[in-house]
């Protein structure tokens, strides 16, 4: 069924613009979904204030930091720190989805409730971290400047759609990557505050895979063509962190984020909910592109079972060297 208005015209002239506005009639829906199933939360109840003290500066008692402080693992201490560093540019996010999607309407009271939501992860994790000592303060505070100062800048700023698609997908990545991270630490503190936060990440992207199916109904070739530039370029907004690419790898063989992961528990959950490889009635791009997600797809299930080989040798010579 399509909500288009009928002054709108035919999917064919579809512009952003006008996906703008007709879009707002389902924003508006799922914002309204949202608001009865989202609970209020307290970043400071999950906050073990009690594990913490000074450190060095002001204080004369202050304690220089080690990471035998900590119980987290030196996997979960890595994850925590990208996790937490891509939270701190929400600045910068609340910048680009307010710019495309506007401040006014349904659109503008989602993009104002979504940066509200997102502000207690940063909040929450850096309370944590300090609390627990489980990363140098001193270096989070560097990292921090360092990528704050670069500033981000979207690779899906150039459409609305492509936007939307993106956050189907990074929103669920990044509800896996904290729930993963949580797993992985060793404290079932930081567990629990990861699992609240996954929550909310979750919540967020069924908003925006909602949203994505909704402009399959009214543009399914520019949807289609959208998520195909998305699926195939897909990389997560932290990125740009400084030590990023090191910090990924091991994140990788920690099993908290990577090739197998992103294909089997990213991608296809939400190529599956949209039906995205089995959509009929598409024009000649949208067949083009439908076909380039397919291959895609094959390509990286078959990079992913290749890592999902050397992973299980590298934890066989560890085990080996265990034994001995």
């Amino acid at each position: 069924m399509t909500i288009t208005p009928p002054h709108l015209g035919s999917p064919s002239v579809w512009t952003d613009a006008r996906l703008l506005y007709a879009l707002e009639e389902v924003v508006e829906k799922e914002l309204d979904r949202h608001l009865k199933v989202a609970r209020d939360w307290m970043p400071h109840e999950y906050v073990p204030w009690s594990d913490g003290r000074n450190f060095p500066g002001f204080f004369p008692d202050g304690e220089v930091w080690g990471k035998e402080q900590s119980k987290v693992t030196e996997i979960g201490r890595t994850a925590l720190v990208v996790n937490l560093l891509t939270e701190d540019n929400l600045p910068s996010y609340h910048h680009e989805i307010a710019t495309l999607f506007g401040r006014d309407g349904a659109w503008g009271t989602w993009v104002h409730r979504w940066t509200a939501e997102e502000g207690r992860h940063g909040i929450v994790m850096r309370d944590y971290l300090l609390a627990s000592r489980a990363v140098d303060p001193d270096k989070l505070e560097q990292f921090r400047m360092a990528h704050m100062s670069e500033g981000f800048q979207s690779d899906n700023r150039h459409s609305m759609l492509h936007s939307i698609a993106y956050v189907a997908f990074q929103e669920l990545a990044t509800r896996i990557s904290h729930r993963n991270t949580g797993h992985q630490s060793g404290d079932p503190v930081c567990d629990r505050m990861l699992a609240r936060i996954a929550t909310d990440e979750n919540l967020h992207m069924v908003f925006y895979r909602n949203l994505l199916k909704a402009a399959f109904d009214l543009a399914p070739d520019l949807t289609m063509q959208s998520v195909r530039d998305v699926v195939v370029d897909f990389r997560m907004p932290g990125h740009g962190i400084p030590g990023f690419e090191r910090a990924a790898a091991q994140m990788a063989i920690g099993e908290v984020y990577n090739l197998r992961i992103h294909h089997d528990d990213v991608l296809q959950p939400v190529l599956r909910f949209l039906k995205v490889l089995e959509l009929d009635g598409l024009g000649p791009k949208g067949r083009q592109a439908q076909e380039e997600v397919g291959m895609f797809l094959g390509g990286l299930d078959a990079e992913a079972a290749k890592f999902d080989e050397r992973l299980a040798a590298r934890k066989a010579r560890m085990a080996a060297r265990a034994v001995i």
